[in-house]
C-alpha cells in the first residue's frame, strides 16, 4: 500500500504545475484568482510554498484538487509515484488515443525519453543517422517503441526543447546540427523530470557557471567576445528602459555566452541545456526595479572582470551573483 506523507505535498504541487505546463503566474491565474481576475496569492508566496511549505499549502492543494476533481490526499504520495499517476490525474488525458493508456503502464515519461535518446544515439554511433538528418515519423517511432503516438509526440517536444532534435512544423523532425547533444544532454534532462532533484541540478549548474567565468577570461575568440559585448549592451539598454522581458532574455543569453567564451564545449552545452530548460519549467520571481538594478550591477562587474582577464575575480563575482540569484529566481 502506498505510504502517504504530508512532507511530499510541496514537491507534488510543483510537479503538477509543471505537468500542466504552467508558469507560477499562469498557475495563479488559473487556480488562485478571484472571478474578476484578481490573484489571491503572489508569485513569491507560491514559490515559497513549492520550495519550503507554508501555512497556505493545504489551502492551495484543496483549491486545485477541487478544480481538477482529484483527491487531495494524492499530494501526500511519494513524488515518484505521484509522477506516474499524473497522466491519470489530468483531465485533458481523457482523449488519448487507443492503446496509449496501456503503453503508459510500460514506463513513465523519463523512461520513454531515455529510450528515444538511446535509439537516436545508437543510430548516430552506427552512422545510419548524422546531424541534420530527418528522423522517422511519430507513427513509425510509436510502432517501433510500442507506445502511443501522443506519448511519442510529447517526448519529442521535450527533446526539441533540450536541443537534441529540431521540430520543423510542416517539414518533419530532424537531428540537431550539434549531434554531440545526445551524449551530453542525458546527464541533465533526467534530473528535471523529478522535481525533488531541482536543487541538485542547480548546484551542478552553478559550479559550471563559476568555472565558465574563470575560463572566459582567457577567451581569444573575437566572435564570441563581440557577442558578449552585444549582449551586455542589450542588458544596459533594457535596464535603462526598464524592459523586464528583454532584460531577462538578455540575462539568460549572458550566462550562455560566458559559457561559450570558456572554450569548453561540454560546459557550454550543459549550461545552454540547463538554462533553456529551466526557463520552460518555471517563471521568474524577479519583479521589481531593485532586483533589476542588483542583477545589472552584478553583470557589469562580471563582464568587466572578464575583459580585464581577472580569472579569480570573475569566478568570485559569478559566485556572488549566483548566491544572490537563489533568492531572486523561484527556480533557483
Amino acid at each position: 500500500m502506498t505510504s502517504l506523507n504530508p512532507v511530499h505535498k510541496k514537491d507534488n504541487l510543483r510537479l503538477l504545475r509543471r505537468a500542466l505546463r504552467l508558469t507560477q503566474k499562469e498557475f495563479i491565474t488559473r487556480f488562485l484568482s478571484a472571478p474578476d481576475g484578481t490573484p489571491s496569492m503572489s508569485i513569491a508566496t507560491l514559490s515559497n510554498l513549492e520550495a519550503k511549505d507554508g501555512p497556505r499549502l493545504n489551502e492551495v492543494i484543496f483549491t486545485v484538487s477541487e478544480s481538477l476533481s482529484i483527491d487531495s490526499m494524492l499530494f501526500s504520495m511519494p513524488p515518484e509515484e505521484f509522477v506516474e499517476k499524473i497522466h491519470i490525474l489530468l483531465p485533458d488525458n481523457t482523449g488519448r488515443e487507443k492503446g496509449e493508456s496501456n503503453s503508459g503502464k510500460r514506463g513513465s515519461i523519463n523512461q520513454l525519453l531515455n529510450r528515444l535518446t538511446m535509439y537516436f544515439a545508437e543510430r548516430i554511433f552506427d552512422k545510419t543517422l548524422k546531424k541534420g538528418d530527418k528522423i522517422e515519423s511519430d507513427r513509425v517511432l510509436a510502432s517501433k517503441l510500442e507506445v502511443g503516438r501522443s506519448a511519442i509526440r510529447e517526448a519529442l517536444k521535450v527533446l526539441d526543447v533540450l536541443g537534441m532534435i529540431d521540430i520543423r512544423p510542416g517539414q518533419g523532425t530532424y537531428i540537431s546540427n550539434n549531434e554531440s547533444s545526445f551524449f551530453i544532454i542525458p546527464l541533465s534532462w533526467s534530473l528535471f523530470l523529478n522535481g525533488s532533484q531541482i536543487d541538485n541540478i542547480i548546484e551542478v549548474r552553478n559550479l559550471m557557471e563559476v568555472k565558465a567565468a574563470f575560463l572566459a577570461t582567457g577567451c581569444t575568440n573575437e566572435e564570441s567576445l563581440d557577442k558578449l559585448y552585444d549582449i551586455s549592451h542589450r542588458i544596459h539598454k533594457s535596464y535603462i528602459e526598464k524592459d523586464f522581458k528583454e532584460f531577462l532574455n538578455a540575462d539568460l543569453e549572458f550566462h550562455i555566452c560566458i559559457a561559450e567564451c570558456s572554450g569548453n564545449q561540454i560546459i557550454y552545452s550543459m549550461i545552454q541545456t540547463i538554462s533553456n530548460l529551466m526557463r520552460h519549467v518555471s517563471g521568474s520571481g524577479m519583479v521589481d526595479e531593485k532586483q533589476l538594478q542588483e542583477i545589472y550591477d552584478e553583470h557589469q562587474k562580471i563582464y568587466g572582470l572578464i575583459l580585464a582577464k581577472d580569472a579569480e575575480g570573475a569566478a568570485e563575482a559569478m559566485t556572488e551573483h549566483l548566491k544572490n540569484s537563489i533568492v531572486r529566481y523561484n527556480y533557483r
